[in-house]
């Protein structure tokens, strides 16, 4: 107790002084109200492994003026050893209360921008790769929003090594079973977002055995990718708390779907969408159509970013609705790009859909690219080849030849080969974020083909 009262002491006098702004004083109040105890900074690493550490009230005068030191060189890309000192100062506008910590002495937690010691932001904070990317778009009228589709899995527990995941059921896409796990654990998941701030537009069972898809609410993209890694943390306690485990690996299952984060994507300019034209095909405007081109020439040099893991492969290459082939359609699930009409009169619902994403990605990172994309077709005047509505699948290697349509890359090696060529990919994520992405993603590529698997053991050993 006397720790609390030590601590609502500090946030009075800050508040009495008048020595904060208007969201750093809601902060503070409601740290007081609520008796929070300890607050929580999260920051991602170049891949997007959540990053934590947990301070008391006390300290959060000096986190929110000067940041909270850590040692750089200790996280995934950030620094060299002898340049590891860096800031994390926290941003509270994404404070909110985590309400699976009980509501007594309780804890919240705040996303942070990463600082260097002289204050100047750090070339390796993925968040700050999309504040960038943001800030450029926005310098031309723009504001970028996303709306993702989140897929995962909930299995009846952690597999250990070399062991098969089970999955918690054995209903399939839009199954309503209410005595199946994942019923309730979608409603407690959902209001537990909903308690955060996080909106929800809907949910239901995909395709897969234990499979689940929950949709987020359109948002400006960078409260949207901190959505998502508040997401990522919600699923992983709702399922430990229903004693059952969720993952985000891209296939887990050679014989089902993998996960995919199927995005929407839109610009406005002020209150009006600048993907919209009344009376276009599909009512889409000449820089929606520009942005879509941008999208389709660069997405191979976005692939190793967007689906980032070996294991992403196996989903793109797997068919189950994951896009393989570089081509837009309306109403073509097989399309890398869909333009949905939902809405066709309703000028704001105006959108597209980038399909390649997996929901194991780095969302900063991501969505700073596909924004990327999209403006080079905007900037440079990309003209929008044909449509398909064919299923891409079914066509020959020759036919799609003849149709123009290209694969995306099918591997991570290829991913990379592409990759480590695009000045885009380079200007976007920022030197010291682009080689260290290009380092670890060799590494994985390497260790990953030198491994004997399962597959040729079981095929070669009794014939060879």
């Amino acid at each position: 107790m006397q720790a609390g009262l030590l601590c609502n002491t500090a946030v009075t006098q800050w508040l009495h002084h008048g020595l904060v702004d208007k969201q750093t004083e809601f902060v503070l109040r409601t740290i007081e109200e609520r008796d929070i105890r300890f607050v929580r900074l999260w920051f991602t690493d170049v891949l997007g492994t959540l990053k934590s550490v947990a301070i008391a009230p006390a300290e959060l005068e000096g986190a929110f003026s000067e940041g909270i030191g850590f040692d750089g060189s200790a996280i995934e890309g950030f620094a060299r050893v002898y340049e590891s000192d860096m800031l994390a100062k926290p941003d509270p506008e994404t404070f909110t209360i985590l309400p699976w910590r009980g509501e007594e002495s309780g804890v919240a937690r705040m996303f942070c921008d990463i600082q260097l010691p002289d204050g100047s932001p750090s070339w390796a904070d993925p968040r700050h790769v999309l504040t960038r990317a943001l800030s450029k778009a926005a310098d031309k009228g723009f504001t970028f929003y996303t709306h993702p589709e989140i897929e995962f899995f909930l299995f009846k527990n952690q597999p250990e090594k070399g062991q098969q995941p089970i999955p918690v059921d054995e209903v399939g896409y839009f199954d309503h079973s209410p005595s199946a796990v994942g019923y309730d654990f979608r409603r407690q998941a959902i209001t537990m977002l909903e308690s955060m701030g996080i909106s929800v537009e809907f949910s239901h069972h995909e395709g897969a055995p234990g499979q689940q898809e929950i949709d987020l609410r359109y948002a400006d993209a960078l409260t949207t990718a901190d959505n998502i890694m508040t997401f990522r943390v919600v699923m992983k306690e709702v399922a430990l708390a229903q004693g059952v485990y969720a993952s985000f690996m891209p296939k887990p299952f050679s014989q089902y779907p993998g996960s995919g984060m199927h995005t929407h994507l839109s610009l406005f300019e002020g209150d009006r969408n600048a993907f919209y034209e009344a009376g276009a095909d599909y009512q889409l405007s000449k820089t929606g159509r520009q942005f879509i081109a941008g999208l389709l020439k660069h997405a191979p040099e976005i692939t190793a970013v967007t689906n980032q893991w070996v294991n992403s492969y196996k989903r793109l290459s797997g068919g189950g609705e994951a896009p393989s082939f570089i081509c837009w359609g309306h109403n073509n699930r097989s399309a890398l790009i869909r333009v949905p009409m939902y809405k066709p009169t309703k000028g704001n619902s105006t959108r597209i859909e980038f399909r390649s994403l997996d929901s194991a990605c780095n969302p900063y990172l991501s969505f700073a690219l596909m924004l990327a994309a999209g403006m080079k077709g905007i900037e440079e005047g990309y003209e929008l080849p044909p449509g398909s509505e064919d299923d891409v699948w079914s066509l020959s290697e020759p036919e799609r030849a003849a149709l123009g349509i290209a694969p995306l890359p099918q591997s991570l090696g290829d991913a990379i080969k592409v990759m480590e060529k695009s000045e885009l990919v380079a200007e976007t994520l920022g030197e010291h974020v682009f080689d260290f992405f290009l380092r670890n993603k060799r590494a994985e590529w390497e260790e990953y083909r030198s491994q004997v698997t399962a597959f040729e053991l079981d095929k070669y050993l009794p014939v060879l």
